[in-house]
């Protein structure tokens, strides 16, 4: 890229004006896909171009990155984006800071946060060296300075335009005759948003300077690199063997001992709850998130006395190996025991957004926790942040695959359904879900087997949504292009004359739907745990 930098900079600038293009005034949708594969396309092309080839760990990032960079426009649902957002984001900075050397699975936490700091200094700093280094280079060979840079130029209207803005302002302000010829060229030019012009200029130069940087980063940051903990340990060894066998055995004991005590209180079902005189909620609330949290610094205590722990012989590491297994199958069984808290309280009152994550990250930890047993009977210790890479990545993934929103209202239906016991179907929290619901409402509510009742709840749910769809901004440029959206309304088309016969009340608040029967359901939204 030395020998061509105007190619550098003519490529991150179009990508700073294909930002604009894409997302000025744009809602979300496929446009974030386009763009950071625009960016991913541009980035190889100017890396192999100078001859610089990533290594083959880095490329297994790619197919990663393509689930994510789709997942942001066919999912609707808000944690599902946002995750497809955050982890497109973070294997494309994986890939920027280990495009060479391919080292991510090796990386420690310690790693990747020096990764991290290194590639913020980069954004800020890289850009402006490579362009020292690129002229004072081209003066040591005698090279002139080409005619056709045009970093001068931009620079030049960057600096210009402003200042040309501000004396404009004051001369139409000294003559009226200046001020109208000003007028009138604004208007033939149609310059009166120039303010809005200069700003988005602004951004568009400094979205390209920070991806030549990127850029930059990647052509050199990962090639030799050294990472931490490999020659010696970031923390030296410096507490006991003894000491951590003590702290290690003491939390042991004292988990045998409650899991001893609470076993049928964990897994004793309805026949215990009625001993103990508890109801479904409180025993599906009663210590879960406690339980969750045990487990999670338990395991940030096993992971850290491992890192500062002494073991000389070979007796000892077998010993400390032992409590650590130990004290990671006492956490599984408590998780086995909150998972199951948190089946009961779903068999009853249904599922929510918060309790499908919960449910998909308790199975996730669980695999984490088991990866970590083999770990550290295989002495692999270094590896738990890859394990922790994978399982982050794992879940991430289980979202988009599972449709949380579908799921949803699939199985409260068919609870509603199936389950004597099962408190009544809440349709209202329906309205509250993404676009990713529609299609399984319509598809509940063109099943002939489906109680009338349900039927009922079902369509006015589904008048609910198209009266909110109705008003909302239905971001229809290209740019915002989600199939989601597209589905759901191919969905809503499809069962339209049956949910017209469903009356819209817009007289008070909130809004409420009337069903043939007379029976009203309101359209609101609310907190639902």
């Amino acid at each position: 890229m030395k020998n061509t930098p105007n190619k550098l900079w003519i490529i991150v600038l179009a990508l700073g004006w294909l930002f604009d293009l894409l997302f000025w005034e744009k809602a979300p949708g496929i446009n974030f896909a386009i763009f950071w594969t625009a960016c991913l396309i541009a980035a190889f092309y100017l890396l192999l171009s100078d001859g610089l080839r990533p290594q083959r760990p880095s490329l297994y990032l790619i197919p990663l990155f393509g689930f994510f960079a789709a997942v942001t426009f066919i999912r609707a649902e808000p944690m599902t984006t946002f995750l497809a957002y955050t982890f497109t984001m973070f294997t494309l900075t994986i890939l920027a800071v280990t495009y060479l050397g391919g080292r991510w699975m090796q990386y420690t936490l310690v790693d990747y946060i020096g990764k991290a700091f290194g590639l913020m200094g980069s954004l800020i700093a890289r850009p402006m060296t490579f362009a020292m280094n690129v002229r004072k280079t081209q003066a040591e060979a005698g090279v002139k300075p080409s005619k056709y840079n045009v970093m001068p130029i931009v620079r030049g209207l960057v600096i210009a335009l402003p200042i040309v803005a501000i004396f404009a302002s004051l001369l139409a302000s000294a003559d009226v005759v200046f001020g109208q010829r000003l007028e009138d060229f604004i208007e033939a030019f149609k310059l009166e948003d120039l303010p809005e012009y200069i700003f988005r200029m602004i951004y568009i130069l400094v979205i390209g300077y920070a991806l030549a940087g990127i850029i930059l980063h990647a052509s050199t940051e990962s090639k030799d690199e050294k990472l931490a903990g490999i020659d010696k340990p970031v923390i030296p060894a410096f507490l006991g063997f003894i000491e951590s066998t003590i702290i290690l055995g003491s939390v042991v004991a004292l988990f045998v001992v409650f899991v001893v005590i609470q076993f049928q209180y964990f897994f004793g079902g309805t026949t215990n709850i009625n001993v103990e005189g508890y109801t479904y909620a409180e025993y599906a609330r009663r210590g879960f998130g406690e339980l969750v949290t045990v487990a999670f610094f338990a395991l940030l205590m096993l992971l850290t006395l491992s890192a500062v722990t002494k073991r000389e012989t070979e007796t000892q590491r077998k010993v400390y190996s032992g409590l650590g297994v130990a004290l990671v199958l006492l956490l599984l069984v408590m998780l086995v025991s909150a998972y199951q808290r948190l089946n009961l309280y779903e068999a009853v009152y249904g599922f929510s957004r918060l309790r499908t994550y919960t449910h998909i990250f308790l199975v996730w930890i669980g695999l984490l926790l088991v990866a970590t047993i083999i770990l550290e009977i295989l002495r692999k210790e270094r590896m738990f942040t890859f394990a922790l890479l994978i399982a982050s990545f794992g879940f991430a993934v289980s979202l988009p695959i599972l449709n949380v929103d579908a799921f949803i209202v699939n199985q409260n239906i068919r609870r509603e359904v199936q389950e004597k016991n099962a408190v009544d179907l809440d349709s209202q929290y329906f309205i509250e879900l993404s676009d990713d619901a529609v299609p399984a409402l319509v598809k509940a509510l063109q099943t002939p087997a489906l109680p009338d009742s349900v039927h009922e709840k079902v369509a006015a749910a589904l008048a609910c949504i198209r009266y909110e769809r109705e008003l909302g901004d239905r971001g229809d440029s290209w740019q915002s292009f989600h199939v989601s959206r597209l589905v759901a309304d191919n969905a809503l088309a499809s069962v339209a004359d049956e949910i017209s016969r469903f009356k819209m009340d817009t007289s008070g608040y909130p809004v409420q739907t009337i069903a043939p029967s007379g029976e009203e359901y309101p359209c609101s939204q609310y907190y639902y745990d």
